[in-house]
């Protein structure tokens, strides 16, 4: 598949045939001559700052061999002989954010994390000096780097997770301020999740700005998507670019073509870490996944036409009858609709109000169905005893894939779009866009932990070309 980089610039919006195929290859052309329009979108969510704008280009799909790897997947690992610039790393990782960085010539020559099974996978692919460290009582010091790469810990800031405003791990953003100005890096790379910037979570995140605009540096936040990265994933993450010297800069980070899942799995046979754990048939696992098709979930709470009930899967959940389906359904519905609380998915519903719902006494069925499990009494409410939501998501061939996580080898959770089976770690590896040269350690949930924590490579490589073109030649 041939990729290549149109320098479009565009605010958002739509971009008609005139005003972009005259900066794309033949190919290009020919897909805008047939689609009519292509969509741009500005991934900059920092207020406007005079002699300074964000550029997107328009990303473009191509056809694709299915049988072959795609080419970030068979692309060797990269040396570090070849780099023309150093720089410090810390809340390393795996290394995802630094390989990267490598890829476009700017060598991370020390790596320091907590985590030293992260960096026992960090160590077998690049080769940098890794160094386990507590860097809330350490500050690494280096006298040659050029930039300081931060992956900070997204957890206590992650929409999915508890996103608990005093996480102590949130306080660790101000440790990259501390550690930026110890080394006088001249550019400082930080990387976390969106919501890092939303709610109370934000001071964290300004507080981390501010203290970096007072020693002199230029502040930009950065908005990238997965798919607008070259990556097989509905993936946003948030950079912050800061450096010094002059702030008539423009951020110009050209799309690559999007990738499907079909397109990212291809060639996987015989390749590290692609080892396929099957269910049996008669374990539950197994039996839900028949019932699960791609792009839909099994959820009870939020009732869709791409959701399954598990009142829809007898053979694991239990018989109902007709009448007990539209009890369950009733419930569904009402305890989102009509609400009470302030918090939560949604609230117990009470016993009169289902049967005011459907038009019928409803106590005997809702009897039946507490029995069988289906409901649970709440006092002199009830309601469903499985509220999951997006649980067995599976996956759809010719899309890209949800966000991956730590969890994202988890059965339950997420499933292949074509087997009943959970993902391989190289799965979820070539869904973040590492290289089959990337090999991992530890165990099934270490390397899960792993992949799920990194920076995907192609973004991190988007950033670090324009540092490297316009913030170090400069």
């Amino acid at each position: 598949m041939g990729y290549s980089r149109p320098r479009i610039a565009s605010s958002c919006g739509q971009l008609g045939r005139s005003d972009i195929k005259g900066g794309l290859t033949s190919t290009q052309r020919a897909y805008v001559s047939q689609t009519g329009t292509l969509r741009a979108r500005l991934h900059n969510d920092a207020a406007p700052v005079a002699g300074s704008r964000a550029q997107f280009a328009v990303r473009v799909r191509f056809a694709h061999n299915h049988d072959q790897a795609p080419p970030f997947a068979a692309a060797p690992l990269p040396s570090a002989r070849t780099a023309g610039w150093r720089a410090l790393s810390v809340f390393s990782g795996c290394g995802g954010l630094d390989l990267g960085f490598l890829q476009e010539g700017i060598f991370a020559s020390a790596a320091h994390d907590i985590d030293g099974k992260a960096l026992a996978t960090y160590a077998r692919n690049i080769p940098s000096t890794t160094i386990r460290a507590n860097l809330a009582e350490t500050i690494p010091s280096s006298c040659d780097n050029h930039v300081l790469l931060a992956g900070a810990p997204c957890q206590g800031f992650s929409t999915a997770g508890k996103r608990e405003v005093e996480d102590p791990r949130n306080a660790l953003l101000m440790r990259v301020a501390d550690i930026a100005l110890h080394n006088h890096s001249q550019v400082v790379v930080v990387e976390n999740v969106p919501a890092a910037t939303s709610g109370p979570h934000r001071r964290h995140w300004e507080a981390l700005e501010d203290r970096l605009r007072l020693a002199g540096y230029n502040v930009r936040r950065v908005v990238l998507e997965g798919e607008a990265s070259g990556l097989a994933q509905r993936r946003r993450r948030l950079f912050l670019l800061c450096w010094l010297g002059s702030d008539c800069i423009n951020i110009l980070l050209p799309a690559k073509p999007a990738l499907t899942v079909r397109e990212a799995f291809g060639g996987l046979e015989g390749v590290d870490d692609h080892d396929v754990v099957w269910p049996h048939r008669s374990h539950k696992d197994w039996q839900i996944a028949r019932h699960i098709p791609p792009g839909h979930r099994l959820s009870n709470v939020r009732r869709s036409d791409r959701t399954v009930a598990t009142w829809d899967i007898p053979e694991v959940y239990g018989d109902t009858s007709e009448e007990e389906r539209r009890v369950l359904t009733a419930v569904s519905r009402l305890r989102r609709r009509d609400r009470v609380r302030t918090f939560g998915d949604g609230d117990p519903v009470p016993r009169d109000r289902i049967s005011q719902e459907l038009g019928r006494d409803a106590d005997v069925d809702i009897e039946r169905l507490i029995a069988a499990g289906y409901l649970r009494p709440v006092e002199k409410l009830v309601e469903l005893r499985q509220t999951y939501n997006g649980r067995y998501r599976r996956l759809i061939w010719d899309a890209a894939a949800p966000t991956v996580d730590t969890k994202f080898g988890r059965m339950d959770l997420f499933l292949h779009p074509s087997e009943h089976r959970g993902m391989t770690s190289r799965e979820a590896a070539r869904i973040q866009g590492f290289p089959d040269a990337f090999r991992l350690t530890g165990s099934a949930k270490d390397k899960f932990v792993q992949i799920g924590n990194a920076v995907p490579p192609p973004m991190a490589a988007a950033i670090a070309a324009f540092v490297r073109e316009a913030l170090l030649k400069a």
